[in-house]
């Protein structure tokens, strides 16, 4: 049986979220998210305006505690959300980092109270940016091999040894941590992980120059770097534990799980730059039916994403259907990405200069960075490697015999 009054509640919250957004959200930002976020470090006026009043109103987060600054609200309240925010055109401008979407959310998982008083609250409002130092020259694929080492002493812990690809580092506040407490462990124990602060004269960025131009990656170096003791996030020498769930949340983030604002359906983009026939249709009937190919495929993630995101609340949680979803998030937008420059044909050439648009230019450097997606977060195989193993049953093939 319906239940009327959850609905007619629901619908309460539309128009209250509907009448928020219409009250706070610049209508300049409209549609634009990726390319207000891609100069997040020149931010606009009406950007940083729009930052600071989702982060005060706890709606970056809103299914995060009230008591921590989220928004309190439930899942069935987020999603109309979402949808009051895809009719607006408007974004979440606080999901273009690792705060919300890896860090805060471990932090909530493993975190002591204090902990969470002390970081959850500035992640919330957006004050503060996050980095993640997992990857090593020597660690990438093969994590549980890092060297990065922190030492106990009198007042904490004492940490030397270098990262790579942190994203962000360069801009970050804090970093969330996997170092070696205990050489003398086997490879996945004796690791710990640890909340440190950036601002500190042991720790040195140095940015990665890539293809697509900016970069947001870094090497990172410790070099008798401090942390205190209370910088410890769960147990001593359980952080491959903690580590891991942090992937989780990322490869929930990365799945679409957290919605950052709706894209206009390709067919749009195809009318401005190939030829329609009289009665609006795409005159190209190959390009047609990749078209429509390209949006079952993204429907199909949708509705997957809406069922895994069910199951995951039953089992308290990101689960591994994230690595299906990763996969399959990584073929949607890639694919878009292809048809997009395709579509705008020598248009989709363009670097800079005169003779092309800001959309079109971020476009080509979205397609070019978009490669990395199946890369980041662990790459197309390693989570074709999970799905094997922990989704479908098959037996390890990397075990020697």
């Amino acid at each position: 049986m319906a239940d009327f009054g959850a609905d007619i509640e629901l619908e309460g919250f539309r128009a209250e979220a509907k009448a928020w957004l219409d009250a706070n959200f610049p209508k300049s930002l409209s549609g634009k998210g990726a390319v207000a976020m891609s100069e997040r470090q020149g931010q606009s006026p009406d950007l940083a305006t729009w930052r600071k009043a989702i982060g005060e109103k706890g709606w970056a987060t809103p299914t995060w505690p009230a008591q921590y600054g989220g928004g309190g609200l439930s899942p069935a309240q987020a999603r109309v959300l979402t949808q009051e925010m895809a009719k607006a055109g408007a974004f979440n401008p606080l999901l273009f980092g690792m705060g919300i979407t890896m860090i805060g959310p471990t932090i909530l998982d493993y975190g002591t109270e204090a902990q969470k008083a002390q970081h959850i609250p500035p992640i919330v409002r957006g004050q503060v940016q996050w980095c993640v130092g997992y990857s090593e020259p020597n660690a990438g694929s093969d994590l549980a091999s890092l060297q990065t080492k922190a030492v106990e002493s009198a007042d904490g812990w004492v940490i030397n040894g270098q990262k790579t690809w942190t994203s962000g580092a360069q801009y970050s506040d804090w970093c969330g941590l996997l170092t070696r407490t205990d050489p003398t462990a086997k490879k996945h124990d004796g690791i710990s992980f640890m909340l440190v602060d950036m601002h500190q004269p042991g720790i040195e960025t140095r940015p990665i120059a890539l293809i697509a131009g900016a970069s947001p990656f870094c090497e990172t170096f410790f070099t008798d770097a401090v942390a205190p003791k209370d910088a410890l996030l769960g147990q001593l020498n359980v952080g491959w534990t903690v580590g891991k769930r942090l992937l989780q949340h990322e490869r929930a983030s990365q799945t679409g799980a957290i919605g950052g604002g709706r894209q206009a359906p390709l067919s749009q983009l195809a009318k401005r730059y190939v030829e329609v026939e009289a009665n609006g249709r795409i005159a190209d009937p190959d390009l047609r039916t990749r078209l429509v190919r390209h949006e079952m495929d993204a429907r199909v993630h949708s509705l997957t994403l809406a069922r895994v995101m069910a199951e995951s609340k039953e089992a308290n949680g990101a689960t591994n259907g994230a690595s299906v979803l990763k996969n399959s998030a990584t073929h949607v937008a890639q694919t878009r990405a292809e048809l997009t420059l395709e579509i705008m044909g020598s248009q989709g050439l363009g670097w800079d200069g005169e003779a092309f648009s800001r959309d079109e230019i971020e476009t080509v450097r979205g397609w070019l960075s978009g490669k990395a997606m199946s890369i980041y977060g662990g790459s197309l195989e390693i989570q074709n490697n999970i799905i094997s193993k922990r989704i479908l049953g098959l037996p390890d093939n990397t075990q020697s015999t």
